[in-house]
């Protein structure tokens, strides 16, 4: 039996799911998205999510069309319909449709979409095998703090790393690793310091990312919210990312360069356990 996914207030077999050929998010990658995870059929940090989505919204001044309320309950509902006990919901909300046009078109309406995917979040057999890195130029504009549908960049620089043998890139400018293809980078230094780069426009605001750093400020784990290099990565006693979907997953080599014995770290394992069994708690 085929998704059941949500398109503009409908329910609809993904078989059946439209949207205009003139749509903003189609021709120009004019809308936002974000992805909370389902864990026992419930979603993790949904009403984070909903607040960055709500900035987006604003920073590229598209309506918001739903309530959290309406939104919520589309989630739970597709959740229900599809029998969703672990995986994700996807939530996009682009401009809408108008003929074509660089300018905004006046009184937008924007179409919403939601469907799930179902995927082993805990038990991915990457916890225990970690992932593999290539660095590669960041290509990407300068608003990478919006969560906008356009992903060509980060998309090309994945191609590239799995084309090389590796499972995920990260991406470095000016000589500094930004963050990955489709989560938040970090490194932890052989005195037990985590060190990510600093909020800002060049790196997205990850809600895994604050609740990992959260977390680990209550250990105590020192934190260093500042810029690192392939080389300070290459010689890291660990390394990891974050991510909706992966929580905390650890980066086992870097551009050839085994992290650590080349095997996920202690500090990694100990903070995705903690970020898992507060989302199970809640």
């Amino acid at each position: 039996m085929s998704r059941i996914v949500y398109v503009n207030g409908e329910y609809l077999p993904e078989e059946e799911g439209r949207i205009s050929i003139f749509d903003r998010g189609f021709l120009f990658a004019d809308g936002v998205y974000e992805v909370s995870a389902v864990l026992k059929g419930r979603l993790v940090d949904n009403q984070a999510h909903l607040i960055r989505l709500h900035r987006s919204l604003t920073e590229l001044n598209i309506p918001q069309p739903l309530s959290d309320d309406d939104i919520i309950a589309a989630q739970n509902r597709l959740i229900t319909q599809n029998n969703l006990e672990e995986g994700m919901v996807y939530l996009q909300i682009t401009r809408g449709p108008a003929d074509r046009d660089f300018a905004f078109p006046d009184n937008p309406e924007p179409t919403v979409i939601l469907f799930t995917q179902q995927h082993a979040l805990i038990d991915s057999p990457l916890v225990e095998r970690g992932i593999t890195i290539r660095t590669v130029e960041d290509m990407r504009w300068k608003r990478r703090d919006i969560k906008t549908v356009g992903l060509l960049a980060p998309s090309m620089a994945k191609q590239i790393a799995l084309e090389a043998g590796a499972d995920d890139a990260w991406m470095v400018e000016d000589g500094y690793v930004t963050e990955g293809t489709s989560n938040n980078a970090f490194i932890i230094t052989h005195d037990n310091v985590v060190r990510t780069r600093q909020l800002s426009n060049l790196i997205l605001h990850g809600i895994t990312r604050a609740a990992i750093l959260r977390l680990a400020q209550r250990e105590p784990i020192t934190i260093e919210e500042t810029p690192f290099t392939r080389e300070d990565a290459y010689g890291a006693k660990e390394a990891f990312i974050t991510s909706a979907t992966a929580f905390a997953l650890s980066v086992v080599e870097i551009d050839g360069h085994s992290i650590g014995d080349a095997k996920p770290g202690p500090l990694v394992r100990r903070l995705r356990e903690l970020y898992i069994d507060t989302a199970l708690g809640e």
